[in-house]
């Protein structure tokens, strides 16, 4: 089992997403990479605590690797618009990647660099993994419990054809 971290934008987005993804065991929402020893939605709305709403994604490394759970990432947000995803603006909806081991760090330096190379001005910050605080009970698997939600209706729905049409057949 693996764990990594990421920010792409709202975190009931990248939720909904990474939870259809076979091999991933466990996906949670939550708040890293700010100065606050603490998070709450509130606080991190508020833009106070730099911290970023992010998804812990635990996956089995023998169904999924590091390297297409970063393609899946990369497919479903705009790594390339700094503080803001479609609608969602502000440092806690940056494009992050927090990594706790230090042999994922270069897979995931290769991907960012794959992106460069097809000229995308990539923002996304790469660091090792700060504390996770996990967010509230009433955002875990909150597209799922809220399905008629009218920001997930319209942020979800995209974010999963584009998961259908690059990673099944």
């Amino acid at each position: 089992m693996q764990t990594i971290i990421l920010g792409g934008g709202c975190f009931w987005c990248t939720e909904a997403v990474f939870l259809k993804v076979k091999g991933v065991q466990a996906v949670t929402s939550g708040y890293a990479g700010g100065q606050a020893h603490t998070a709450d939605y509130e606080a991190v709305c508020g833009g106070d605590t730099g911290h970023v709403e992010v998804i812990k994604v635990d996956f089995d490394d023998k169904v999924i690797d590091l390297s297409t759970i970063l393609d899946i990432f990369f497919v479903i947000h705009d790594p390339t618009t700094l503080n803001r995803q479609g609608n969602d603006i502000g440092t806690q909806y940056a494009s992050v990647i927090f990594y706790h081991n230090d042999d994922d760090l270069p897979i995931i330096q290769q991907k960012i660099n794959q992106l460069k190379a097809d000229d995308m001005a990539v923002v996304t910050r790469v660091e090792k993994a700060p504390p996770f605080y996990v967010a509230e009970s009433y955002h875990q698997n909150f597209f799922a419990k809220n399905p008629t939600q009218g920001y997930c209706n319209f942020a979800i729905p995209p974010k999963l054809a584009k998961l259908r049409e690059k990673f099944t057949q």
